[in-house]
């Protein structure tokens, strides 16, 4: 089944089944990061606000119309995961930027780089 086709239970689903098999080592793992490979918040504090406020609305809204708060839950589950995809494709972007330079690219520029790579894929799998 392509991305394109998946409901927001199956990419859920997805998500959890690869949390499931992650979680065995992670401690193991967190306790060895640097400083810059800590979690860092996928969105800006005022973004991530937005998004509970309009949570919020959709739970009690539950009340008075259960089909419409859950039509509108699954909705708001689907732009904040449009928008989790474009700010990790925004991340790589950059991450490509800082060490694309062809040959001109020093042994340290690509040290750098490939610990930048490990802590957003440190991020990607810790979702």
């Amino acid at each position: 089944m392509s991305s394109e086709n998946m409901s927001t239970r199956d990419v859920a689903r997805a998500m959890k089944d690869a949390g499931r098999e992650g979680t065995r080592d992670t401690a193991k793992r967190d306790t060895a990061k640097t400083a810059d490979e800590r979690r860092i918040a996928m969105f800006a504090s005022d973004e991530a606000e937005d998004y509970r406020t309009r949570w919020d609305a959709v739970q009690t809204g539950f009340v008075d119309e259960p089909r419409r708060a859950v039509e509108e839950a699954d909705a708001l589950v689907a732009q904040v995961l449009e928008r989790l995809s474009e700010v990790f494709a925004d991340e790589r972007t950059q991450l490509e930027q800082q060490w694309d330079k062809g040959e001109q690219a020093s042994t340290e520029d690509l040290r750098l780089a490939l610990r930048k790579y490990r802590s957003f894929f440190e991020r990607l799998l810790s979702l």
